[in-house]
């Protein structure tokens, strides 16, 4: 069996990547790659098997760097990432996408850059910061941050991005002009009479159901919302879930109607696994019903959580899924999470899990 798989970890020091081949029952662990700083989101290419990593900081600034040799060597570019004199700085690269010979990053305080060239130059997209709820946006807890990116499978013009707190916009003329997209998504911090904004939604991850484009799944920091238009409008799916606060969503890398999720005991709760002890949560039926997975996961003291980006599953047969914690834990499933095992720890704070599936 030539089969690879690689868990792609952004930590709060470095890149990390586990490797394993098709039966991904041991993992190798290199890293910390990019000189330690600090990585929000590692991803690759499956088309070329580039990877690209995202992140930086106020000593550091905000970067992005490539490896084309599976992380053995690593170059970075930051040339292009500022915003215009005047305007506050842009601090940190929170989240990357790939495709259609594009690569797209997400910035603190939230906006969206784009590269033609593979990462060594980069163009502000300036259409989404022109909308005019932007002297409105407010940070999260996490900041400002564009978090979120999703590409339209087969329309090049058409993206998706979350923005803590300001919501879901969607363009479909390749970034100049955007249009919320949050019917229907509650604010619960918000009077009675507010709760239905139409931005200030505080998203908390967004993906896209395979082969099925105009289906969209939301973590919101108030609840679990499914799509089935596009993003026009949203309806909650948390029913059957022990707490309508996480952070990430992954979804099936083939089923559109299987999605997973890590509900957390809530916003002002500690925001840790409900009761201490680990669960991920599934769906075989878009968000009707869920049921929680644990064997493997523990089942006391588990006082950690998993970031919005920190879970991932690859293409294998039966897809793998992975999470990443906060406290440098990585669990792995390689039956579609019926079960769960400890394959990395004691690595750094885990901001993001990322996966490139090679088949051979």
């Amino acid at each position: 069996m030539n089969d690879e798989v690689m868990i792609l970890l952004g930590t709060k020091k470095g890149a990390f990547i586990l490797s394993s081949d098709g039966r991904r029952g041991d993992w190798e662990l290199s890293g910390p790659h990019c000189d330690t700083w600090p990585m929000n989101h590692v991803v690759a290419d499956p088309a070329t098997g580039t990877i690209y990593a995202a992140g930086g900081n106020e000593w550091f600034g905000p970067a992005v760097w490539r490896s084309a040799d599976k992380g053995k060597t690593w170059t970075h570019s930051s040339k292009g990432l500022a915003y215009a004199a005047g305007e506050t700085p842009v601090k940190t690269v929170w989240s990357l996408a790939a495709g259609h010979g594009r690569l797209w990053a997400g910035v603190e305080p939230a906006g969206l850059f784009v590269s033609d060239d593979d990462g060594e130059t980069w163009s502000h997209v300036s259409g989404l910061r022109d909308h005019p709820s932007r002297p409105t946006w407010q940070p999260g807890g996490g900041g400002l941050i564009l978090h979120s990116l999703v590409l339209h499978p087969d329309d090049p013009d058409q993206v998706w991005v979350g923005i803590s707190s300001a919501g879901v916009f969607h363009t479909r003329d390749g970034g100049r002009t955007w249009a919320p997209q949050n019917q229907g998504v509650r604010c619960d911090y918000l009077p009675d009479d507010q709760r239905y904004p139409e931005t200030g939604q505080c998203v908390h991850c967004l993906v896209m159901a395979p082969g099925v484009p105009n289906r969209l799944y939301q973590q919101n920091h108030c609840g679990m919302y499914r799509s089935d238009d596009g993003g026009v409008s949203w309806q909650s799916i948390e029913e059957g879930l022990p707490s309508s606060f996480g952070f990430p969503a992954a979804v099936h890398p083939r089923d559109p109607d299987r999605l997973y999720l890590v509900p957390l005991n809530g916003d002002i709760a500690g925001r840790y696994m409900p009761d201490a002890r680990a669960a991920v949560w599934r769906t075989g039926d878009r968000g009707r019903t869920w049921e929680d997975r644990r064997a493997g996961l523990p089942q006391k003291n588990a006082f950690f959580n998993v970031l919005r980006q920190a879970m991932a599953t690859d293409r294998m047969e039966p897809a793998g899924v992975y999470i990443g914690t906060n406290s440098g834990e990585v669990y792995a499933s390689r039956d579609e999470g019926d079960s769960w095992s400890r394959i990395a720890e004691h690595l750094p704070v885990i901001s993001s899990v990322e996966t490139l599936s090679v088949r051979s």
